[in-house]
């Protein structure tokens, strides 16, 4: 084998475990290992402005939503949602987890995502994958209720019965991609 490509399957054999290793896999930790970011960057999140009025129905639970977040978001987006550099995208400060329409990223969570994106000026070409069968529309508003209220991150939290109903209207066996969710 050439020395290229053992220089290409190091990195990528490092990438597919930790994917495996996090992100949904089967292995639900139920806390972030000593190793995680220091209490001050987990504080508890900021309630939402009153600009960002919650959508009618039952809103998600931060508090709830960050235990979610630890057992199959950390691996990825890391526990202060700043992500891995040139694999995983933050979800501190992005536009894309705030936006008001939630519509995006319930379908990102129950979907998964591929294929390149920006945030925040950076390019990402990675996979998320779906977490529609292993999280309930409570488990999945509770998150991403967190994620938008996490790390300086303001926006009004996500309901219920948002998630189930894009869950009933949308059946999807693939992710999406970028292009995709952002076609008018």
């Amino acid at each position: 084998m050439k020395k290229t490509n053992q220089l290409t399957l190091v990195p990528l054999a490092l990438l597919t475990a930790a994917f495996f290793s996090g992100c949904g896999a089967a292995e639900k930790p139920t806390s972030a290992p000593a190793d995680a970011a220091p209490a001050k960057e987990a504080a508890k999140p900021a309630a939402p402005t009153a600009a960002a009025k919650p959508a009618a129905g039952t809103p998600g639970d931060a508090e709830a939503g960050k235990a979610v977040y630890l057992r199959v978001c950390f691996a990825c987006h890391q526990a202060n949602g700043l992500g891995l550099p040139g694999a995983f995208p933050p979800l501190a400060g992005s536009s894309i987890v705030t936006e008001a329409d939630t519509g995006k990223i319930i379908r990102i969570v129950l979907h998964g995502l591929q294929g390149p994106i920006e945030v925040k000026g950076v390019k990402f070409n990675s996979l998320m994958p779906a977490q529609g069968a292993q999280l309930n529309d409570k488990e999945i508003a509770d998150a991403l209720t967190y994620v938008r209220n996490a790390w300086g991150n303001t926006a009004a939290p996500v309901t219920v019965e948002a998630v189930a109903g894009v869950r009933a209207q949308v059946q999807r066996p693939t992710p999406w991609t970028w292009d995709e969710l952002t076609k008018k």
